[in-house]
């Protein structure tokens, strides 16, 4: 990418905005028409003044016009604990995004798991800030350093549900947004420098994210810096003027939902044929009622605020004509940034051999086996005979529903991906068991899909062919078979929250195969967590989450072992719902369209620490087919083992574990480091993950492994000082494999409360 000088650059983009006229000024700053129907968002240039236009385009799971290559969800790609594995993802999506000509990837999406039911998990990375902080930084550079195209971090903030994203107030302590919500969208600015940070749906406290002063001016622009611009979330702006002056930058996608609909769509067409006098957006709401699902976003038949509200306000002294420059020389500077101005974007690539590649590995490093009873995995590739059972273990689970569905050129299934890897004289079996479980990414990607009326949508059973055998075929081929493979999975989208129980039949499926079988292993395609009532009648449970395109080539690698389980879990699994946080009504989804926030910092794995719960499988979590031993764990602070960090010194400590694969055959394993904090003025959790390295050892190989706690980890947020301060204390460093796989500590104190940087 071509770099500018500051002084030349600063000069023409102030050119160009004394030149634009206040119309233009006003449509610059929302979305319009795309004439080639491909972008997601499209702001338009300026002819007259050589601006070229702005085009976004969904991600994380991969670009959406036409076919492109459909990467794990994210939530698989967190689960690699990998930061040089996202930038590699990055890096591929930052090239589709460019080969399919666009300019922003609307990626990646690191809101907190605080929610395990959340509908949008799988596009997330962790309940963890520090994990999801690397991640996303990891995924940013890729993008934008390797790629050449722009990223958006998002969602600003909290949006931590789907059940009443749009009006739901997110009720929380500016604590807890500092430790838990926050710190990743802080990561992405000051070390990622994203270009784009998009607002979110929900309210914060009772203000709308698109209207939150406080947080797109005070904390994001002028605190961290953040010198790219805030777009809001489709149809998310309520009040044009209120988010102009908050800091919203671009309000997204400017137009309503018929017009942005770019599928055909005959009621709308014939809508849209209607004269101009009538009233066509009160008409397109009315006929769309009755197939409005729930939840449905209540702004989806306006225009942009923007575009209605602003050219008044600046006339009448509401909105500044300098704040609406600023939203222009926020979005212009991006475009400069990266070449937009002078064609100099890097070349791009859909759908790529290299991408496709890069699929199946993140598929395979973020498998987690959480359960290897008797070394049932791996299996052998000539093992006489397996039955693969599940109602849609023929299908590959690419991701889903919503604004991250893909559409690839291929897919691999599971059940092709077992059969193309047994030897030719396996016997491979295969069994529904229940009627297939509806995918929402297979479903239209319309918001609202009038093409059809009721009366002509095809029934189940028709799109199917009526062909689900029944449990009992499933009971027969899995006591034939030397192991019975048993492909789940839920059907997570956006717009909507999910239960943690599997849907339809699966899980008396999975009970009535279990008893049946000699062996058992079961597959999870996932977008989280989710209720296991048959854990301990099965003898091997894989999380695979969802695996994309090449979901059947990765889930056989796991299987047979042709690729080590490297994955670690990044969100607690619980044994039933109450063990998780947001437990309550209250917490979670709310009352009155209020969730209160009022377990603090103490989510996911610090809630279970801190109430003594014994999670089903931990945070951090997953095994190896190899083993490994760790050793000589040593602590520095200021280069002195063991030593006492001085008072005023900011703490900076270094630890190092010696890890050596006593197995008979390489493996892949991730140390990880928890830091437990102090005694302090307010309440902290029992410990929190400060460092995490992924290792690959081959048998016998032994390795040291150094990894830094930055200061901010020994810190908590002191609300009244605004500052972030390290109590004088002992802390205890933990070195394990998991959350609660401890295999050693060691004590470091902090000889006087320092404020941290």
């Amino acid at each position: 990418m071509a770099t500018q000088d500051p002084d030349t650059t600063t000069d023409r983009i102030e050119s160009l905005i004394d030149r634009l006229t206040l119309e233009e000024k006003i449509d610059f700053v929302h979305g319009e028409d795309d004439p080639d129907e491909r972008a997601t968002g499209f702001l338009p240039g300026v002819e007259r003044l050589d601006i070229p236009s702005l085009s976004m385009v969904d991600g994380p799971l991969g670009v959406r016009p036409g076919t492109a290559t459909a990467f794990p969800a994210s939530i698989a790609l967190a689960a690699s604990w990998d930061v040089d594995l996202a930038r590699e993802q990055g890096a591929a999506l930052g090239r589709e995004v460019l080969g399919a000509d666009q300019d922003v990837l609307l990626a990646p999406g690191f809101n907190i798991i605080r929610v395990p039911q959340c509908g949008r998990s799988f596009e997330y990375y962790s309940e963890d800030p520090y994990l999801s902080s690397r991640l996303a930084v990891g995924t940013i550079d890729g993008v934008q350093k390797d790629a050449g195209a722009i990223a958006t971090a998002k969602h600003f903030v909290a949006n931590n549900q789907e059940q009443d994203r749009h009006e739901v107030s997110a009720e929380v302590s500016e604590r807890a947004l500092r430790e838990i919500y926050l710190p990743a969208f802080e990561a992405a600015v000051t070390e990622g420098e994203v270009g784009s940070v998009m607002a979110a749906y929900n309210r914060i406290n009772g203000t709308y994210a698109t209207e939150h002063e406080w947080l797109l001016s005070d904390v994001l622009k002028d605190e961290w810096g953040f010198s790219g611009y805030v777009v809001s979330d489709w149809w998310a702006t309520t009040d044009g003027v209120a988010a102009a002056n908050a800091g919203l930058d671009v309000d997204m996608p400017g137009i309503p939902v018929p017009q942005w609909h770019v599928t055909e769509n005959r009621i709308h067409d014939v809508i849209e044929g209607l004269p101009d006098a009538l009233p066509k957006r009160s008409i397109a709401k009315l006929v769309s009622t009755p197939w409005l699902p729930e939840n449905v976003n209540p702004n989806l038949f306006d225009r942009s605020p923007f575009e209605v509200q602003l050219r008044d306000a600046v006339e009448h002294g509401q909105v500044a004509e300098s704040t609406l420059d600023e939203k222009i020389r926020r979005v212009l500077g991006q475009m400069n940034r990266f070449g937009l101005f002078d064609d100099e974007q890097p070349e791009g690539a859909v759908d790529a051999a290299e991408h496709r590649d890069r699929s199946r590995r993140v598929a395979e490093r973020g498998a987690v086996v959480l359960q290897n009873d008797d070394e049932v995995l791996p299996l052998s590739p000539e093992i006489d005979s397996i039955a693969v059972i599940g109602p849609n273990a023929d299908t590959a689970k690419i991701g889903g529903g919503g604004s991250s569905a893909v559409t690839p050129s291929s897919t691999v299934s599971p059940l092709a991906g077992v059969r193309e890897r047994v030897d030719g004289d396996t016997r491979v079996a295969f069994a529904r068991g229940t009627e297939r479980i509806e995918d929402h990414h297979d479903a239209s990607e319309s918001i609202v899909d009038l093409s059809l009326s009721a009366s002509e949508t095809p029934a189940v059973d028709t799109v199917l062919g009526n062909d689900t055998p029944e449990r009992d075929d499933a009971v027969i081929a899995a006591r034939q078979a030397d192991v019975a493979v048993v492909v789940v999975q839920d059907d997570a989208t956006e717009g909507e929250d999910r239960s943690l129980w599997l849907p339809g039949e699966q899980d008396r499926l999975v009970a009535a195969v279990a008893d049946a079988a000699d062996r058992t292993v079961v597959v999870c395609n996932t977008a989280g967590p989710i209720r296991m009532p048959w854990a301990e009648d099965v003898d091997g449970i894989v999380e695979m989450w969802y695996p994309g395109q090449e979901d059947g080539h990765a889930t056989a690698a796991i299987l047979f072992g042709d690729s080590d389980p490297g994955g670690r879990l990044p969100v607690t699994f619980g044994r039933r719902l109450d063990d998780y946080p947001a437990a309550t009504e209250e917490r979670y989804p709310g009352v009155g369209l209020e969730a209160e926030y009022d377990e603090g910092v103490f989510v996911g794995y610090r809630h279970f620490d801190d109430e003594g719960i014994e999670p089903q499988f931990a945070f951090g979590h997953g095994l190896s087919y190899t083993d490994f031993t760790y050793s000589d764990v040593t602590v520095e602070a200021d280069g002195e083992e063991g030593a006492t960090i001085e008072g005023g010194d900011e703490p900076g400590v270094s630890v190092e574990v010696t890890v050596e694969n006593v197995g008979d055959r390489p493996g892949r394993d991730v140390v990880q480091v928890y830091l437990g904090p102090a005694e302090a003025a307010v309440e902290r959790p029992p410990k929190a993950l400060a460092g995490f390295e992924p290792i690959t050892l081959d048998a016998g190989e032994t390795t040291t492994v150094t990894l830094s706690i930055d200061a901010r980890a020994f810190a908590y947020y002191d609300v009244e000082a605004g500052e972030w301060v390290a109590t004088e204390g002992e802390y205890t460093v933990l070195v394990g494999r998991s959350a609660q796989d401890i295999v050693d500590e060691e004590t470091i104190a902090i000889e006087e409360s320092t404020i941290v940087e």
